[in-house]
């Protein structure tokens, strides 16, 4: 079924939403103001999925796409198709909603660009990509809610060292996955299924420290994404008067990147760094031999919080995509610290989480928000609270 649609707004997870006899459109490649035709490819009832197949009227703030595989359905770029300002004024639409529709405030706030998209058009800012592989060897990005693999030339988003590298041209067949990465001193990794090649470990330098991470460790893949989100947490932490001397706490720590720099920053603090993977941990030790009160422990965060005691002052917190949910805020909030800074890449699943620590008696006293993920629907929020 073809569709005559006016696009209303954009909603959350990158979609737009339109509305025919009383029922709720989402669309795909569409901007919020243009009119359009669209494919409905999935009716579930009480509303439609569609694909925009060809734009009536359309927005000022559309533009040519940069990656020729989006146009044959890979994913990973679905805003690639509206000018980078207005991606980030549709990003602080749908944080606002979040906000006021799961938390119950009305805050706007603006999503920020980081500094190099500015001269790079938003894209070669990736040093962390994976390319799945089909039977016939094709090693590219998959196809947008499915599973087939889009064969593609060029990885614009990915850091020029990775797309020069070319993998995605050869032939993997036999091979399930290639995950490649690049550091910020000039390390290049890439693991083909559980093969290493190239440089043995990453070193990343943020804030006058130094990382040095095993294969697959988690990393921010932005590459202004770590020294942005470090400053945030840092002029976090100062704003609700961080005391290093009290026993603070890093939820999610990876490798202790907050931490770690917040110690630097202040010239040690006491800190315990909380992470279930094992090597993480054991990065994050060895690359903070020097901060004698920064110590980690390898634990699932909510066992720990059901098992720990009052006393902490201040918790970072930078949990996965889907939140710290309801039984980790429930056992955190017990502990009654002080301060906390939640890192959040969702904004709904941040404002669910926030609605449950305001019941707890906490105040949101700041909040600020990146694009991390140019050309894509997700950006990353840092919220500042504190007790009442």
């Amino acid at each position: 079924m073809i569709l005559e649609l006016e696009i209303e707004r954009v909603a959350h997870g990158g979609i737009f939403v339109a509305r025919h006899e009383g029922k709720v459109v989402f669309v795909d490649d569409a901007i919020d103001g243009e009119r359009v035709k669209a494919q409905v490819y999935q009716d579930q009832g009480s509303f439609l999925r569609a694909k925009t197949i060809e734009v009536l009227e359309p927005s000022k703030h559309r533009v040519k796409h940069f990656w020729k595989a989006a146009s044959q359905g890979a994913g990973g770029a679905e805003f690639g198709h509206i000018a980078l300002e207005h991606q980030r004024t549709l990003k602080s639409q749908v944080l606002t909603e979040a906000l006021e529709r799961m938390a119950g405030i009305e805050k706007s706030v603006e999503v920020q660009a980081m500094p190099s998209d500015a001269d790079r058009g938003g894209l070669h800012y990736r040093t962390r990509v994976q390319l799945n592989v089909d039977a016939g060897g094709t090693a590219g990005p998959s196809r947008i809610r499915s599973n087939e693999i889009v064969f593609t030339k060029d990885l614009p988003l990915a850091v020029q060292e990775i797309e020069e590298l070319g993998l995605q041209l050869k032939n993997w067949s036999g091979v399930e996955k290639i995950s490649i990465a690049a550091s910020s001193t000039g390390d290049l990794q890439w693991l083909v299924d559980k093969k290493v090649n190239g440089s043995e470990r990453l070193v990343e330098r943020v804030a006058d420290r130094t990382f040095r991470l095993s294969t697959g460790a988690f990393w921010q893949v932005h590459t202004d994404a770590p020294a942005a989100l470090t400053a945030a947490v840092i002029k976090a932490v100062r704003s609700v008067g961080f005391n290093p001397e009290k026993q603070n706490l890093d939820l999610y720590a990876g490798a202790g990147l907050f931490s770690a720099t917040i110690a630097q920053a202040f010239g040690g603090a006491r800190f315990l760094a909380v992470e279930n993977n094992k090597q993480a941990v054991s990065d994050g030790e060895k690359s903070a031999r020097d901060l004698n009160d920064l110590k980690f422990e390898k634990f699932d965060v909510l066992e720990f919080l059901k098992r720990t005691k009052p006393g902490y002052d201040t918790v970072i917190m930078d949990p996965p995509r889907s939140g710290a949910a309801g039984k980790v805020i429930s056992a955190l909030t017990k502990l009654e610290p002080r301060n906390i800074v939640y890192v959040a890449c969702d904004p709904v699943a941040l404002a669910r989480d926030l609605k449950q620590l305001f019941a707890a008696g906490y105040q949101l006293r700041g909040l600020e928000s990146f694009d991390i993920f140019p050309h894509t629907h997700h950006f990353e929020c840092v919220a500042t609270l504190s007790r009442e």
